[in-house]
């Protein structure tokens, strides 16, 4: 495990330190890591999704495929990122290599009644935004991550991000978005990006994380319109 992050970081590291990147835009940037490093990085993170503390980065990356077709793919997901951000403002939107990593917490409008896990209200409202972007962009997958903070027993916080994760998805799915884009998958407390000592902190911990990559047809249109 250590000589893996190691690896990853010592990749990244070298592929960001190219002033061609530095200087280049989203889509550019996309091309370059995907052909300087990509299969590197995304060999390291591929192999470690769900054994770490950032598994939608790691499955971002591990589904690049690099060179000129992930910066063909990186212009998809620079418009698709963009079109969240002006639909959902309070949303956390990142691009990354060839892919969206968007999380939602109790400030971006998708959140939870203590101990519940329905989507309904305020929650269902951001999520049909969601819904019309996805139909917008059909040629890509979604990964749902379901978190939550230190409070109560660890079996009980795993299956709750369970129930959380899957309302997602299954709300996303019944609103039109084919379900054979989905995968989901649930961490309990195991993943904080917060201090679970602070209520701010714990806030930011009650979170539904997508990763948002290629599908497998925008791949192979990738890949034949840059040949």
């Amino acid at each position: 495990m250590i000589l893996r992050r190691t690896s990853y970081f010592l990749a990244l590291a070298l592929v960001m330190s190219c002033s061609t990147v530095k200087n280049a835009n989203k889509t550019q940037k996309g091309a370059v890591i995907g052909a300087t490093g990509g299969a590197v990085i995304g060999g390291v993170l591929g192999n470690n999704v769900g054994s770490g503390n950032n598994t939608a980065l790691g499955a971002i990356l591990g589904a690049a495929i690099g060179g000129a077709a992930g910066g063909y793919i990186g212009n998809r997901m620079d418009r698709q990122a963009e079109r969240i951000e002006e639909e959902i403002p309070g949303a956390e939107v990142k691009r990354v290599g060839e892919g969206i990593n968007v999380t939602f917490n109790e400030d971006a409008g998708v959140y939870f009644d203590t101990n519940k896990s329905n989507v309904q209200g305020t929650s269902a409202a951001t999520l049909d935004k969601l819904v019309n972007i996805f139909k917008e962009y059909p040629q890509s997958n979604i990964l749902v991550e379901g978190h939550t903070d230190s409070a109560g027993a660890e079996e009980y916080n795993l299956n709750l991000s369970k129930q959380r994760a899957e309302s997602v998805t299954n709300y996303l799915i019944s609103q039109g978005v084919a379900a054979s884009r989905f995968d989901t998958k649930w961490y309990g407390e195991t993943q904080p990006v917060g201090d679970n000592t602070t209520t701010a902190g714990k806030a930011k911990n009650r979170r539904v994380e997508l990763a948002i990559v290629a599908s497998e047809s925008l791949k192979q249109e990738a890949q034949t319109q840059t040949n």
